[in-house]
């Protein structure tokens, strides 16, 4: 099926409610308003439940099918915006202050309300579609939290799905991948403990100055000794903080970071040979050095059947030569990867057009893209999660 003539009839009415929740962007799990929004408009489009609160404020409504039995989907899509100071000049920027739309979680939440507005308007599928509203997905793990409150059971979820705006892929395209698709996001904190003293004085000091700047260059043969060659992982210190005085050789040095992998065995290799290189390098000058390990989103992984039904349905709606299917994975995480080591599923990426970047300040939804994502959820619903 080609793009559906009612998704372009809604097209101007879902661009408004993109707008809409564009100008009042909220962070977190604070998405009161949003969650507001999305439970009116899935309550009148007649959806068969609608419950709020899961996993603290989220949204989740039941479509059932009129074809029959058939599986249960679920179709995510995430509702909160980020802490920056919007720059776009649009009519429909941001009105507060220093929160803003910048991934384009806008415009996944009103295209999948589209779909959630059609598919209950025309139940042309078989089993049960249970669309997603996700609070959080900006650091808060959201996706984690809803799964922890019993969405894949208590809605009884066979697949899940997931749908993520590109920009720089063409508008009218798709890109996807089988495996690995967005890193896992652990970040770190060492704390170097070693004596403090005059500056004139060094030999009656034990530097944590001298000694973390030494962990932090040996932490870059975590990726260039420790990981194959052909895999990915990256350690990046963004954090160095000692001192307060010229003439002072403080106590204690601090350095921060993140490590993203693209397996969990370079996860696992990340976290163990960041703690041997900061313990050793200070024990064997006299210090010590204290680890703070916070684990981040796990590793987003497509699974392998569930890609190829993204692929080939993707391209019923765009056609053949539209969907890219070696996409190259991200270094940036995504906490639908909870959703889908919970269940089967995978995740797809939607072109934006030559737009600017996630997360930077004059990036905007391409609403040009609306009615493509809509009917792309539509046909994954007519075909029950299946390629045919």
């Amino acid at each position: 099926m080609p793009i559906l003539n009612r998704a372009h009839e809604m097209a101007e009415e879902v661009t408004g409610w993109r707008r809409h929740l564009h100008s009042h962007p909220e962070l977190l799990f604070d998405v009161h308003e949003t969650a507001a929004f999305v439970e009116e408009k899935l309550k009148s489009f007649g959806c068969d439940e609608v419950v709020t609160g899961l996993g603290r404020t989220g949204v989740v409504a039941v479509i059932k099918g009129s074809k029959g039995p058939g599986e249960t989907l679920g179709f995510r899509a995430d509702m909160d915006a980020l802490p920056i100071r919007e720059m776009t000049g649009k009519d429909y920027a941001s009105q507060n202050s220093g929160k803003m739309h910048a991934c384009g979680h806008d415009g996944h939440t009103s295209m999948l309300l589209g779909a959630a507005q059609y598919l209950a308007e025309t139940r042309n599928f078989a089993g049960t579609v249970v669309v997603i509203f996700q609070p959080a997905e900006e650091g808060g793990g959201g996706g984690r939290e809803m799964v922890e409150d019993g969405l894949m059971d208590r809605f009884g979820i066979d697949r899940v799905y997931g749908m993520h705006n590109m920009p720089g892929v063409p508008v009218g395209q798709f890109t996807i991948r089988s495996g690995a698709l967005w890193a896992s996001t652990d970040e770190f904190k060492i704390t170097v403990t070693g004596r403090g003293g005059h500056a004139a004085w060094p030999n009656q000091t034990i530097d944590p100055i001298v000694i973390g700047s030494q962990i932090v260059q040996a932490l870059q043969t975590i990726a260039s000794r420790n990981a194959d060659p052909v895999s990915a992982i990256v350690v990046s210190v963004t954090q160095f903080h000692a001192g307060t005085a010229h003439n002072i050789i403080p106590e204690d040095a601090e350095i921060g970071g993140t490590i993203r992998a693209l397996s969990p065995e370079n996860r696992a290799l990340g976290e163990a040979r960041l703690r041997a290189i900061a313990e050793n390098i200070a024990a064997a000058h006299g210090a010590t050095a204290e680890i703070e390990w916070r684990k981040g989103y796990p590793v987003m992984i497509n699974h392998s059947g569930e890609a190829d039904v993204c692929a080939q349905v993707a391209s019923r709606v765009a056609g053949d030569n539209a969907v890219e299917t070696e996409a190259a994975p991200m270094m940036g995480g995504e906490d639908f990867a909870y959703m889908t080591e919970a269940r089967p599923g995978a995740m797809i990426l939607i072109g934006n057009g030559d737009t600017a970047g996630l997360h930077h300040p004059a990036y905007d939804f391409n609403d040009e893209i609306i009615p493509l994502g809509i009917s792309y959820w539509a046909a994954l619903a007519e075909g029950n999660g299946r390629a045919a």
